[in-house]
């Protein structure tokens, strides 16, 4: 449900009519200018791509979740998904679709995957990349039989 919601948040973001520049630009110029009297050096295309990077890596955690797929599938997805974006973008007439949006957001899918990996593994969930098809299964012959053998670590059990 979660993942739903988050896509029809960024169908929005992406694919409604842009309002007039003035009415999108203006808190956000706003905010730049006020960041940079503050003496960081931030500029409008600088916050653009960084605000493309943080809108992906809800994606990067959510299909990680749901997939369950190697890092790089999860983050292949992200870059195929963001390029369908940026094509339904060409067709519409106030949005400008680019190749360093496509890139930024998929930048942020390997952002989501890394930190749900790093937090799983430090919790112990046993959320981990693992390769598609047979996972964490490692094949061993012997004397004309072929035996699966796990190759996951299991934590010992107490003697009952």
């Amino acid at each position: 449900m979660a993942f739903v919601a988050y896509l029809a948040v960024v169908a929005v973001i992406t694919m409604r009519p842009a309002p007039p520049d003035d009415e999108t630009l203006g808190l956000a110029r706003r905010f730049v200018d006020w960041l940079a009297a503050a003496g960081l050096p931030v500029t409008l295309p600088g916050m653009e791509a960084v605000a493309n990077v943080v809108m992906f890596v809800p994606f990067g955690v959510l299909v990680g979740l749901l997939l369950r797929r190697p890092w790089w599938v999860v983050v292949l997805l992200g870059a195929g998904t963001s390029a369908l974006i940026e094509t339904v973008q060409r067709w519409l007439p106030t949005r400008y679709p680019t190749l360093q949006d496509v890139v930024m957001n998929t930048l942020g899918a390997a952002v989501g995957v890394l930190g749900l990996l790093l937090v799983s593994r430090r919790a112990g969930t046993g959320v981990r990349s693992r390769p598609v098809g047979g996972a964490g299964v490692r094949r061993r012959a012997g004397r004309g039989s072929v035996r699966a053998r796990s190759t996951r670590r299991t934590r010992a059990r107490p003697p009952t």
